[in-house]
């Protein structure tokens, strides 16, 4: 037996297997509580192979289960138990009951049993009682617990089955080097397929790749002044103009000299006071020094700084303290040191924001050269859809995906080109898309895409435009329409509010981010979402068949690792559950559900 074991959990998982009689529960028995003594919090699983009760006839939960409760859950305020119905013909599934685990409030599992799966195990083994050894047909078994007379091979680690301290010794050795298992992104950008035929719907990854396959960067560049760049990308590589620092300046407030003063143990004679944005133009000779602030420029013959702090100064002679944990060149900025000149400060491609603004205003870059700001034009449609501020009609709503999607363009440094709310007639449809597909590299609308929608914009798509309508296999977000009007990219986004924010942070945001020129750090050019592991706080439900993206709230906890639960109900129309949520919960389409304690991906909002 040579299979992977697939540990669903965040913590390790131990197998004791043996033959019937050699003594399991014994052992575990003992093992237990030296183990608890030692710190570590246990789960154990047991395997039994016949029926059994855990409680008695009479007992409450007993004649609930019997009259066909299939779960029963009993509480007190020292323990509680679930007891589930759940009859099988074979063995239950390991994976299954470790998911029941909390993984929150223990260490590690131990399993009991289960001897023929591939999980990591201690095998027991009694030559008295004759019976073959496991590990010769189980490349699972990690250590082998035996009497004296047992056999062993030299690559497996040989404990003895009678020192309980010995085998606690390896437990704990495994629980701490224990690592847990990688965990596949759910959308893999470089493994996507294309769609196959009869393929029901698009996964998220086909779908963005088709979409960026039909984005051409943009290449028209400007000159913007230093002020006006946020957000923008980088047309050309900015190469310094100047050493940064300018000069070989001091790091902090001190005192200046030759580091070969130190091995003298004498004095310093203090020959100037050096104040930053000044300098002192002679040479610092043996046995002098002067006192300098920092970032002011280190005079010739000094190469080492010494803190003031540690530094006595009597009329005006300088005594070093605590020399010998002086090391020449401490505290010094040697010029070009962060940046040399004519070297390049930022790469063609990066996205600025406020250090990279800072980065070229410390080297004296007043303008730069930017790709063109890309233009999108968005609009609304349907007659049941009125503009805030007025008054609202009965049966209508007010329109929110319009101010939505211009806020999340803005933010990636587009113009926009507000069309309104346009009227559901072919006519007004027509003229506006031709306009907009003019104006703008792209057009995005919402609603009016689904399957079988009456909407007059499908009518009007189809005769000026190459649109393909899709089903993407997610939730929220079903439907999208994507295409070109004349040169300009369009997208038609769902209708619901938070379908529009989270589609358009997985088609939308990557095509703007390819139109600007922006490069990732990775050596090839992508531009999908980036994502985050963390570890669920709570079962989260999903489908397989399809990518989910919950609402979350992610944290850092004491453990040191991120956490997250859901943000609470998840309907498409609910966008105060986008307030409340700092990220997105990204559930794969092979997962039907992420068991508490699981890792997950997270897309930060």
């Amino acid at each position: 037996m040579s299979s992977v074991f697939n540990n669903p959990l965040s913590i390790p998982v131990l197998g004791f297997c043996a033959y019937s009689g050699t003594g399991k529960t014994t052992l575990l028995k003992q093992l237990i509580p030296e183990l608890n003594r030692r710190g570590l919090r246990l789960a154990v699983i047991k395997h039994a192979h016949h029926n059994f009760d855990v409680d008695i006839p009479g007992k409450d939960s007993y004649e609930m289960r019997k009259a066909g409760a299939k779960q029963v859950l009993v509480a007190s305020h020292v323990r509680w138990a679930l007891m589930t119905e759940d009859a099988l013909e074979t063995d239950p599934s390991l994976a299954h009951l470790l998911k029941q685990i909390e993984t929150d409030k223990v260490d590690i599992v131990l399993v009991e049993g289960f001897k023929k799966l591939a999980l990591p195990k201690i095998e027991l083994h009694r030559a008295s009682h004759g019976k073959p050894l496991i590990h010769t047909h189980d490349d699972n078994i990690v250590a082998i617990a035996c009497c004296e007379d047992t056999q062993t091979p030299a690559e497996l680690t040989r404990l003895d089955i009678n020192n309980i301290a010995q085998i606690a010794d390896f437990v704990m050795q495994y629980q701490q080097s224990w690592q847990a298992k990688s965990v596949t992104l759910p959308i893999d950008l470089l493994t996507a397929q294309k769609p196959s035929d009869g393929q029901q719907g698009l996964s998220v990854a086909q779908g963005i790749n088709h979409i960026l396959s039909q984005v051409t960067p943009l290449v028209g560049a400007e000159l913007v002044d230093l002020d006006e760049l946020d957000k923008r990308v980088l047309a050309t590589n900015c190469i310094s103009p100047v050493n940064v620092p300018q000069q070989t300046n001091s790091a902090m407030d001190g005192y200046g000299f030759a580091y070969s003063d130190v091995a003298t143990d004498k004095p310093l004679t203090i020959v100037a006071e050096v104040l930053a944005g000044h300098g002192y133009d002679k040479v610092v000779k043996p046995g002098e020094a002067v006192r300098i602030m920092t970032g002011a420029p280190t005079p010739q013959g000094v190469d080492t700084i010494q803190p003031r702090e540690l530094c006595d100064t009597q009329d005006n002679l300088l005594t070093l303290l605590e020399t010998t944990s002086i090391k020449q060149g401490q505290h010094v900025r040697l010029a070009g040191e962060d940046i040399a000149i004519n070297e390049v400060a930022l790469v063609k491609g990066k996205r600025l924001g406020a250090a990279e603004i800072g980065l070229l205003a410390s080297l004296g870059v007043h303008q730069a050269s930017v790709v063109k700001a890309p233009t999108v034009a968005v609009f609304s449609t349907g007659d049941e859809v009125s503009q805030p501020g007025d008054v609202l009609k009965p049966n209508c709503i007010y329109d929110s995906n319009r101010y939505t999607i211009k806020a999340m363009a803005r933010k990636l440094g587009c113009k926009i080109i507000d069309l309104g709310i346009i009227e559901d007639n072919e006519q007004a449809l027509t003229a506006a898309l031709l306009q907009a597909s003019e104006q703008a590299d792209i057009v995005i609308s919402s609603g009016g895409v689904s399957v079988g929608n009456a909407d007059y914009i499908k009518i009007v798509l189809a005769k000026i435009g190459q649109i393909n309508f899709w089903r993407i296999n997610m939730r929220p977000g079903r439907p999208l329409a994507v295409g070109k009007i004349n040169n300009s990219l369009f997208f038609g986004l769902p209708g619901n509010p938070v379908a529009v924010m989270v589609t358009f942070l997985q088609f939308v945001e990557p095509a703007l981010r390819k139109l600007a020129g922006e490069h990732s750090l990775a050596d090839e050019q992508r531009w999908q979402p980036s994502y985050m592991p963390a570890i669920a706080d709570e079962f989260l439900r999903s489908k397989t068949g399809r990518t989910e993206f919950l609402r979350g709230v992610y944290h850092i906890a004491a453990d040191g690792q991120v956490h997250v639960i859901s943000s609470g109900a998840q309907g498409s129309g609910m966008l105060s559950s986008m307030v409340t949520a700092n990220c997105l919960i990204v559930i794969g389409e092979a997962d039907e559900h992420i068991a508490k304690g699981e890792r997950v991906f997270i897309q930060q909002l």
